[in-house]
């Protein structure tokens, strides 16, 4: 069975597309709008709660678990956000660990939802190493980007809400996705599989664990050789299944540099009235 027929086929599967925890996305969520610009259309995912589409997985993981539960992540930032909201929102207690490079807006806006907030590690690699460390420590649940639950959560309530909201997507179109860890890009991907919609993975060019797993033929579980980039959160490695998941369903990866980024943002915000963070910018960039 491939990476996408194993997905479709999960458990998290149904609980997000038919039970408990898509009905929680649905309440605790926005359907965010599609924006038309020149050549494109953007789904304006950081008019969602918390700022990015983090929150839709991170709800739909802890749905899946009793109220008063002991959550442990890392971030780069807005995956760390996702879980200390659901965490507040569904009645759990949250640590989210974030790398040195963690943005201080989103170190305060962590700790302002209630989570407790470690820095620890110069990159996001070393605090997802010892977010899991933690976690063991204290017989606490780990909640990654990689995750079942989180990934058709992120990318798979999002591509559905993409085929209710643009009218005829399909043979001929392609969805552009920014690619870090690969989870968004995974879970959209398996949600349009068999759709006939093309699918393309942006990286920036200092940071492409995800074109290079494709290039090497295996995941890179591990990036250290990552640089500096605008678009922080896709710093770092790719875990094992959204490696397959990409692999089975994205259709090419383009990478962009720094002053395509820093074009991108500067253009949404005149010509769609959005204020884009990097990592959203590297797919209009493309």
């Amino acid at each position: 069975m491939g990476a996408i027929a194993r997905l479709r086929d999960s458990g998290a599967w149904r609980d997000v597309f038919e039970g408990e925890a898509g009905r929680r996305v649905g309440a605790l969520t926005r359907q965010t709008p599609v924006v038309r610009a020149p050549g494109m259309l953007v789904k304006a995912e950081g008019l969602q709660r918390t700022g990015s589409y983090k929150a839709r997985g991170a709800i739909a993981k802890l749905a899946t678990i009793p109220a008063g539960g002991e959550v442990v992540t890392a971030s780069a930032g807005n995956h760390g956000l996702g879980v200390a909201y659901a965490s507040a929102a569904l009645g759990h207690r949250a640590t989210v660990v974030v790398s040195e490079a963690a943005p201080e807006v989103k170190r305060r806006g962590i700790e302002g939802l209630g989570a407790r907030l470690v820095v620890h590690g110069a990159g996001y690699d070393d605090a997802e190493a010892y977010a899991r460390s933690l976690a063991e420590g204290e017989a606490a649940l780990f909640v990654g980007y990689a995750d079942d639950h989180v990934i058709v959560g992120n990318g798979g309530t999002i591509a559905q809400e993409l085929l209710e909201q643009v009218e005829g997507l399909g043979e001929g179109d392609a969805v552009v996705i920014p690619v870090g860890g690969g989870g968004l890009a995974s879970g959209i991907g398996a949600a349009l599989a068999g759709s006939g919609v093309g699918l393309v993975g942006v990286e920036p060019e200092t940071n492409r664990a995800m074109s290079i797993s494709f290039d090497e033929g295996a995941a890179r579980t591990s990036y250290p050789e990552g640089a500096s980039t605008l678009a922080e959160g896709l710093e770092g490695a790719v875990a094992e299944n959204t490696y397959e998941l990409c692999r089975e369903s994205l259709d090419e990866i383009v990478l962009v540099g720094e002053e395509e980024i820093r074009r991108a943002i500067a253009r949404a915000y005149t010509e769609m009235g959005l204020v884009l963070e990097a990592s959203a910018a590297v797919a209009p960039a493309a």
